[in-house]
């Protein structure tokens, strides 16, 4: 049977499953259970109980779910308060004002979060409101927090990067630090963006702040300490080498637990909730981590990664050529799966035919997060646009529309990525080796 056969009968019985309503992971695991029986002579139980157990009990994996702790403890906190009460006073008199707060408080959050989601409700949640009852416009609020909520993606601690490490088994610190500087420039974008509008706008006339003197605004910046020093020991342990990524989130657990417990959110029923919270989600991400590990040996004993970067190669595209075929792939991959899904279902084919290209992995592993970015904001399965559907009540249509600025930019960063790799691998370069 040619490799395309092959590759039908594993969509074909892929988007059955998933069609149906089984959950991914079991998803990925009845795919790999196919191939094994029609395609090798091994016995697929013990093969799938052997690699679910190695994917399930890698140290590198237990970095995951303490940072989704730490972003639950988080997420039940007065944080998105404090930042706003911290941040407004220096945003303010800013071209662009307080929507700036959309972006900078995301950009903080997510440096402690690593969940699109979790940082796009926490700061959502309290800078919605306030702008709206400033009259800023309704779409450049929308908009510039669905595109800054992304960068939960890329600025560690970052999920997808953990599950990119895991999967690849390569350095999740050496992904960090290849997150932060296009995580900064990401951001910087987008408020240049915002700035940008609202000095050609007819229609930017949000109410006007009260002037605070420069004493003012820094009393109001000790709203923003707890954070920054949280933030500072959990990527600064890491970068001066005295931790370990799982190390450091653990410090982060702790970090948090103690911020809650000294602002008073810290109850029975938070701490409890935060707990269940993380549990169900690295729990759905551990799952998918062994479906996706399953399917990568099973489609490893049919060949098929081998042969299609093989192919690849015999269509002797350039660098260029491939990066531009894999941002189309997973652009529409991502209108239809989540961005960890997209990740782990394809590195099995991808990873081959990217380092025969001879294209940097800790690279990739940032093109593919901004690629990722784009998905949250792509119609139809767009998971922000969802979340912001839920919080604001506007129409689908409108908020995708309100956020394609944001996915432009994130196009544009591509290209910046691809024309100066040394963006994210100048850190992960110079940093200091962890134990």
């Amino acid at each position: 049977m040619t490799e395309a056969y092959v590759i039908i009968l594993f969509l074909f019985v892929l988007f059955t499953l998933l069609g149906t309503g089984v959950w991914v992971g079991m998803a990925l695991m009845g795919v790999a259970w196919v191939g094994m029986e029609l395609f090798t002579t091994r016995p697929v139980g013990d093969t799938m109980a052997t690699t679910i157990w190695a994917a399930s009990s890698s140290w590198t994996l237990t970095a995951l779910p303490l940072f989704i702790w730490m972003g639950e403890i988080l997420y039940r906190t007065r944080l998105s308060e404090d930042m706003f009460r911290g941040l407004s006073p220096w945003m303010a008199r800013m071209p662009g004002g307080l929507v700036h707060t959309n972006i900078v408080g995301c950009t903080v959050f997510a440096a402690v979060s690593g969940s699109s989601a979790a940082t796009l409700t926490t700061v959502g949640k309290m800078s919605i409101p306030e702008l709206r009852k400033r009259n800023y416009p309704e779409h450049i609020v929308i908009g510039s927090l669905a595109g800054a909520a992304t960068l939960g993606l890329m600025i560690p601690p970052s999920i997808v990067l953990i599950v990119f490490g895991v999967t690849l088994n390569e350095s999740v610190t050496k992904l960090f630090f290849a997150g932060i500087l296009p995580g900064l420039l990401l951001a910087t974008m987008f408020m240049t963006y915002v700035a940008g509008y609202s000095m050609i706008s007819k229609d930017w006339a949000p109410v006007k702040e009260p002037l605070m003197s420069f004493g003012q605004k820094l009393a109001n910046s000790r709203f923003l300490l707890p954070v920054m020093a949280l933030i500072l020991v959990v990527i600064g342990s890491m970068y001066l080498g005295f931790a370990t990524a799982t190390e450091a989130a653990a410090f982060g657990v702790v970090g948090a637990l103690l911020l809650a417990l000294g602002q008073g959110s810290l109850t029975w029923s938070t701490f409890t909730e935060s707990l269940m919270g993380a549990t169900r989600t690295s729990a759905m991400i551990a799952l998918i981590l062994a479906g996706a590990a399953f399917l990568s040996l099973a489609m490893g004993f049919t060949g098929l990664p081998r042969a299609l970067a093989d192919g690849i190669s015999a269509m002797e595209l350039s660098r260029f050529q491939l990066l531009m075929v894999l941002l189309v792939f997973y652009i529409v991959l991502g209108m239809f799966l989540d961005g960890i899904s997209s990740v782990v279902l394809t590195m099995a084919v991808v990873e081959p035919m990217v380092r025969e290209a001879g294209i940097d992995i800790i690279w990739f592993g940032i093109f593919v997060v901004v690629v990722v970015e784009m998905a949250q904001i792509t119609p139809p399965i767009g998971f922000n646009l969802f979340v912001l559907q839920g919080m604001t009540d506007h129409e689908m249509g409108y908020i995708a529309k309100a956020a394609l600025p944001m996915f432009l930019i994130m196009v544009v960063m591509v290209f910046v990525l691809i024309a100066f790799p040394e963006i994210a691998t100048w850190l992960p370069d110079n940093i200091r080796q962890t134990r």
